[in-house]
């Protein structure tokens, strides 16, 4: 196919972009390209909301066709967690037909350069944003995310992911020049005289094994690293959360087509029902990147038997929030609830153990004992969710069986603070939608220690009784040594509490958050100023997103001649 799409236009339409998001990552401070609001779409070419909803409509019950070699079935089966059945059907693929295809495009890649590949990579992220509607409801119908947390998550938020990963590349690739003339003195005799070429050279094949609950937050800083450093990308996508990705993958291939490039550069590996692909895609000999998000048991599978491939994980931990003293005891109650609310606790980085003193907290209205913090916590939920309406737009739905299980055990772990109830989501009436529990448990005994040590992903918290300050913080640097945490929040008054939570988490390399009492949320985090993760503990081996995170994807090879 003819190039529809020049070096010169896209480097024109891209390029200045580019340039906003390397200052950001610089300077660290609040940009994005990508707008929030629902309705700042319509315009230029985008989809506005009813078009969307259109456009996702027409794809249920279809055939997502996207052109690949050795497809040999046609596999699908979502089921939304909103009860309705998705029906759209993805190519399977004869992997030995697949990847042979995939590496072909990558010479004529890897020869484009940094440049034109980044700016490649912001028109397909360009023309995503554009269908930012669509791909809202395909997050909101295979994650449960309520609407408006799907359409920011995985719309404008995962676009900036998608584009700070692009921008790390870049520096890292440019890092070294092109040429160089080398020259070294020889006294009396003439000097040595070297021309040098560097060229950043693909590892190989990336797979991006996508996870249920964030498709396309956590899939495309890997997916978009990987391809903006030279290498073909293998998605694999969660078999309950395919839609998002095979829409980002149709979406890559048609702008690596009309740049001039093999479309098979990007491809999707759908799977029948229980063939369980991940382990035999990720030891073949031609995936040399893998980028997973889930379980801790397949990361550390995937760590440990994929030898052949650089692998970046982002697996699990138990996050913890030590409240010690408050300063504004009705903001950090209201912070708090919100952040155990969002997404019905579904977040890697949701707050799950509360460490508070048993003898209590001083706060700006009084001190407070330790079951006055857990019920003043409890109403303040109660009070969130307290509305049907508001608690479905916050709580979304539960994406799978094993949260609803596992929210529904921890009520026998301990006394139940605050239970959860069901709540009827009139639109879809076959959602499932629970409040967060919350269970007190005593971090002296031995038998709480087994659930509070243990991550429960869902809508679970535990209040954790210690006997100090300093036992809080001590149990804060364990937990985080032992079991990893993507998230740890602190709330304090105490400028030597405050000294002792930054030291734990400068030494064990875990992000911190403190005393957050406005509309920023301990789970929340924001593309080109906030890390997502650190590689530090045991929760994640990288982090979204880093210099790290990029340049071991590419190697720089070297070509020298004499002058």
């Amino acid at each position: 196919m003819a190039a529809e799409l020049t070096a010169h236009d896209l480097i024109a339409a891209h390029r200045p972009t580019l340039d906003q998001a390397l200052e950001a990552i610089r300077t660290r401070a609040y940009w994005s390209p990508h707008p929030e609001h629902p309705k700042a779409y319509g315009e230029n070419g985008s989809l506005d909301m009813a078009a969307g909803k259109a456009a996702f409509d027409a794809l249920l019950g279809t055939r997502l066709d996207l052109g690949q070699p050795g497809t040999d079935d046609w596999v699908g089966g979502e089921v939304s967690p909103y009860g309705i059945e998705l029906g759209v059907t993805y190519p399977h693929a004869d992997i030995d037909v697949l990847l042979p295809a995939m590496k072909a495009g990558q010479k004529a890649w890897r020869d484009a350069g940094a440049e034109i590949r980044a700016v490649v990579c912001l028109e397909i992220l360009k023309r995503i944003s554009d269908r930012t509607h669509e791909f809202a409801h395909a997050v909101m119908h295979t994650s449960g995310q309520a609407f408006m947390m799907a359409f920011q998550a995985g719309g404008p938020h995962a676009q900036d992911r998608g584009l700070e990963a692009v921008a790390y590349a870049y520096v890292e690739q440019v890092r070294t020049p092109d040429t160089a003339e080398w020259t070294k003195p020889q006294g009396k005799r003439d000097p040595l005289a070297l021309t040098k070429r560097f060229t950043p050279v693909p590892r190989g094949i990336g797979l991006v094994i996508g996870c249920n609950t964030f498709p396309t937050w956590n899939g495309y800083p890997g997916l978009f690293a990987s391809l903006a450093t030279g290498n073909a990308v293998l998605v694999k996508p969660h078999p309950r959360a395919v839609l998002p990705l095979a829409l980002t993958v149709q979406v890559a291939r048609d702008v690596l087509s009309e740049a001039g490039f093999d479309p098979n550069l990007v491809a999707l590996a759908a799977e029948r029902p229980g063939e369980a692909i991940a382990k035999t895609l990720a030891t073949r000999p031609e995936i040399r990147i893998i980028d997973y998000t889930g379980s801790t048991e397949f990361g550390d599978w995937l760590e440990a038997n994929a030898r052949q491939a650089q692998v970046y994980t982002e697996k699990a931990g138990v996050n913890s929030v030590l409240v010690e003293s408050a300063g504004d005891y009705k903001g950090m109650l209201s912070n708090l609830a919100f952040s155990l609310s969002l997404y019905s606790g579904q977040m890697c980085t949701t707050p799950q153990n509360l460490l508070i003193p048993r003898d209590g907290i001083r706060t700006d209205e009084g001190p407070k004992t330790f079951d006055e913090v857990v019920s003043d916590l409890a109403r303040s939920v109660d009070g969130l969710l307290g509305d049907d309406a508001r608690a479905n737009a916050l709580l979304g739905a539960i994406v799978n069986p094993d949260v609803k299980a596992r929210l529904e055990a921890a009520a026998g772990l301990g006394e139940v603070a605050l239970p959860s109830r069901e709540i009827t989501n009139s639109e879809f009436p076959g959602a499932v939608v629970r409040t967060p529990v919350v269970v007190k448990l005593d971090g002296a005994k031995p038998d709480d220690e087994a659930a509070y040590m243990s991550e429960c992903f869902g809508p679970v918290s535990f209040a954790v009784a210690v006997d100090s300050a300093a036992d809080a913080v001590e149990l804060l640097r364990r937990t985080i040594r032992e079991k990893g945490a993507m998230t740890v929040g602190a709330y304090t008054t105490d400028e030597e509490v405050e000294q002792a939570v930054q030291e734990v988490c400068l030494e064990e390399a875990a992000q911190l958050s403190l005393n957050l009492v406005g509309g920023v949320y301990v789970n929340q985090t924001a593309a080109f100023s906030d890390f997502h993760g650190s590689g530090g503990n045991p929760a994640a081996n990288s982090a979204l997103c880093d210099g790290a995170f990029v340049a071991n994807r590419f190697r720089v090879v070297e070509v020298r001649r004499e002058a």
